[in-house]
């Protein structure tokens, strides 16, 4: 249970339930606080309120935080030593919660019995993968290693690669796209290529192409580290991933068909490694299926 007292500054007079809580609480969207009124466990004054209720000054907000059973789901196991341990990431699986409430199985849920030593929702997480992207990802078993390892992510040092099924046929075999990306402010939770984005860079390279010409196999490795960087650019270029049910339309595959297949970096003690994730059965069988 969590108490909060409403006291607004001129700006947020008369403010919404939902939109105060959002704004108290950021780890949390407006429309989980929503869901969460409509539950009936946020309470103004000890009283169930609806997330659009006007506040007033002085009113105390309750709420019920849920109490969810999180069913573990296992991680396949790709190298482990005393600093790390590397994951096979399954598909539909999150990196971490969206914030400190968590109501799924994550890969940061499988590094709480590991980690000791970091207080955040994200112990041990040193990157992360779209929830609907499979194959590697390196966690960090102390906060020395998380340092050093989100150290070579931000300075660009880390090798990744994955692989994809995108729409249609490339018009060059290799290429190299270099398109800025930036927040849609459509669509907050969106990205898209913008002039005032960050500059990204994603190198491609087609391995294979359907005999119809609809589906093209591509190896795909990123320079940058953009929040759907592979996703935005490959729709951007016309050719959207498979299963991508944001940036592609009329999308009704079981999952979203990239795969992260290998990832290399320096490992304190044991230098530079490289990882491998085998393509997943449900990617395989497609993969033959379709080329």
């Amino acid at each position: 249970m969590k108490n909060i007292i409403y006291s607004p500054d001129s700006e947020e007079f008369s403010i919404r339930l939902d939109q105060f809580l959002a704004k108290s609480v950021p780890n949390h969207s407006r429309s989980y606080w929503q869901k969460l009124c409509d539950r009936r466990q946020v309470l103004v004054n000890d009283k169930v309120s609806p997330g659009n209720k006007k506040l007033t000054s002085g009113d105390r907000i309750t709420i019920h935080l849920p109490k969810v059973k999180i069913e573990p789901v296992e991680v396949p196991i790709i190298y482990e030593d005393e600093n790390v341990i590397v994951f096979n990431k399954p598909s539909g699986i999150l990196t971490h919660s969206k914030g400190s409430f968590n109501e799924e199985f994550t890969v940061a849920d499988r590094m709480k019995p590991i980690v000791n030593d970091d207080d955040t929702n994200r112990p041990g997480i040193v990157h992360r993968l779209d929830r609907d992207t499979s194959g590697v990802i390196i966690c960090a078993k102390n906060q020395e290693t998380k340092k050093y390892l989100q150290k070579q992510f931000s300075s660009r040092k880390v090798f990744k690669e994955y692989v994809a099924l995108a729409q249609g046929r490339l018009e060059h075999r290799k290429g190299s796209i270099k398109w800025p990306i930036e927040r849609n402010p459509k669509k907050p939770q969106t990205f898209r290529v913008g002039m005032n984005g960050k500059n990204a860079e994603t190198q491609y390279e087609l391995i294979s192409t359907s005999s119809d010409g609809n589906i093209s196999f591509i190896k795909l490795t990123p320079k940058t580290g953009r929040t759907h960087q592979l996703r935005v650019h490959l729709a951007h270029l016309g050719h959207p991933i498979i299963g991508d049910r944001v940036y592609a339309k009329n999308q009704k595959e079981p999952r979203l068909f990239l795969h992260a297949s290998k990832l290399s970096i320096n490992i304190t003690g044991s230098g530079d490694k490289t990882f491998e994730a085998k393509i997943p059965p449900d990617f395989k069988k497609r993969l033959k299926d379709e080329l």
